[in-house]
């Protein structure tokens, strides 16, 4: 392929480059010192200095932490994404809060270690870690994936700028995109084709601030189900429609997200997602993909892709497509229910409110795999090209 080469991006690039017959130690030494002094380590030691401080003056410590919740968010159509409201919680330390308090500050803590050492932790290695923290160690994985979310959004950055990055990969791509990265050791350019990975895929890494692009895609297609990209790949779908394919595996990572979103911005790609038509594949899938969480509403500019569409499967392709069906569960009937009166990306959009409602009325929901009633590859022959045909009719 013959990729046309992007245009220059305002995201920070890496610097390259550095003296070879220096000694590595050296190196490692400057790295440390500069990661000891960048701008999270020296938040960490200025807000763990003013809780300090109180505490020596009698005072009682607090920290305050915004509500991360549907309930906080609006979403503004004009920048695409759901912003906070303003409401927070403030965590005072008092005889009953002690634990929370202290498993907070040993977080604050691991983040500035991981820092200055330039080192990272999984989200299950930071659980383990805390039962060398006494009294304060978590007792199960839920309560210390909280307190590293409350630390995140009380510093208001993301958790890999902590240290701290997710058990799970970002997913694949595969189609007409290099991919520009570098050696960590040797600062070497690495171009990397997704267009040679045979019966593979590239698996988008933790952090893609640093990466390029190169690419004459037309556009990007977001996949749900790993066995749906796994049949667009063998039949080089990608080839014929000139695009870029994605894998999601389910919700989107930040990772993933984050891919999508610089790939798209530097090109000007349109982007179109195609997931099961379920309330699930719309309001957890899509929705995040699209315009974020509540939960991280904190950092949902950076995390979302507020150009997707939602190709299908709709409720209306369930009909014109006679798909088979399996009848709604009590838990997608709420969530749709809950989409309708408390989501606030579903009620900007009347076309949305009316999808779901029908949803629930024909009581019914349908898999991307439902398609192959018609034959194994008619996804390919007949359902997305007649889709792609009329883009406009996408959900927003």
């Amino acid at each position: 392929m013959a990729p046309r080469k992007k245009k220059p991006e305002s995201t920070p690039q890496p610097e390259l480059g550095f003296d070879s017959s220096a000694p590595r130690e050296a190196e490692t030494e400057k790295s440390t010192r500069k990661a000891s002094f960048s701008p999270v380590a020296r938040r960490i030691r200025t807000e763990s200095n003013i809780i300090r401080q109180k505490i020596l003056l009698g005072d009682k410590p607090s920290m305050k932490f915004p509500v991360r919740s549907l309930a906080n968010v609006n979403y503004n159509p004009k920048s695409g994404h759901f912003v906070l409201k303003g409401k927070k919680k403030e965590r005072t330390l008092t005889v009953n809060t002690v634990k929370t308090f202290a498993q907070t500050l040993k977080m604050m803590s691991l983040s500035k270690e991981l820092v200055e050492t330039d080192d990272i932790a999984t989200k299950r290695e930071a659980y383990y870690v805390s039962k060398n923290w006494g009294e304060a160690r978590f007792k199960e994985q839920p309560e210390s994936d909280t307190v590293m979310e409350d630390v995140e959004a009380f510093f208001s950055v993301n958790r890999e700028q902590l240290g701290f990055v997710p058990e799970e990969k970002g997913g694949d791509v595969a189609g007409r995109l290099v991919v520009i990265d570098h050696d960590r050791d040797t600062g070497e350019e690495l171009r990397i084709d997704c267009t040679r990975f045979g019966s593979g895929a590239y698996s988008i890494p933790i952090s893609v601030e640093d990466l390029k692009f190169e690419t004459d895609a037309q556009f990007i297609l977001c996949i749900e189900t790993a066995g749906m990209f796994q049949r667009l790949v063998k039949h080089n779908y990608w080839k014929n429609s000139n695009c870029i394919l994605i894998s999601l595996g389910g919700v989107p990572t930040r990772a993933c997200r984050r891919f999508v979103r610089r790939l798209a911005d530097s090109h000007g790609l349109p982007v179109y997602v195609f997931v099961d038509g379920d309330p699930y594949g719309y309001s957890n899938i899509y929705r995040t993909l699209k315009v974020g969480s509540g939960n991280a509403a904190h950092l949902n500019e950076y995390f979302c892709v507020p150009q997707a569409h939602m190709l299908g499967i709709t409720p209306q392709d369930i009909i014109d497509y006679q798909l088979p069906t399996h009848p709604l569960k009590d838990v997608d009937i709420k969530r749709a229910k809950d989409a309708l009166k408390n989501d606030p990306f579903v009620l900007h959009y009347r076309s949305w409110q009316l999808a779901l409602q029908q949803m629930i009325k024909m009581g019914v929901r349908a898999e991307q795999q439902a398609l192959a009633k018609h034959g194994l590859n008619y996804v390919i022959e007949e359902y997305l090209p007649q889709k792609l045909a009329n883009v406009g009719r996408f959900l927003p």
